[in-house]
């Protein structure tokens, strides 16, 4: 599945959208940033709260599909900046992280 289909399906804002057609195979839910970076799998889609610049360096190391910020988290403007520098997809939701990974689940 795609992230813009992935955002199309779970009713998800698109707040930065460079890779639309980036393919997800995995997800992972975490916020603390340096477990993340050493364990979330290339290709995820990332759920987590953390918005702020030191998500988009991680997402980016990390390699993953798109960041999902659930609960409504917001996005700080200095890294949505880096984001669409960096080509980092990054979706918005009022889902919780739960609720995503169970539907995200069912179909991969």
């Amino acid at each position: 599945m795609t992230v813009q289909e992935f955002a199309k399906r779970f009713d998800m804002k698109i707040l930065n959208g460079d890779e639309p057609d980036r393919e997800i195979r995995d997800c992972y839910i975490g916020d603390l940033l340096s477990w993340v970076m050493s364990r979330a799998p290339a290709d995820s889609a990332w759920l987590t709260v953390m918005g702020n610049i030191n998500s988009i360096a991680v997402a980016t190391l990390a390699d993953v599909s798109c960041i999902v910020l659930v609960e409504n988290a917001p996005l700080d403007e200095e890294a949505r900046r880096k984001a669409e520098i960096h080509g980092v997809n990054i979706l918005t939701t009022d889902a919780t992280a739960y609720e995503v990974a169970a539907s995200l689940s069912n179909l991969l």
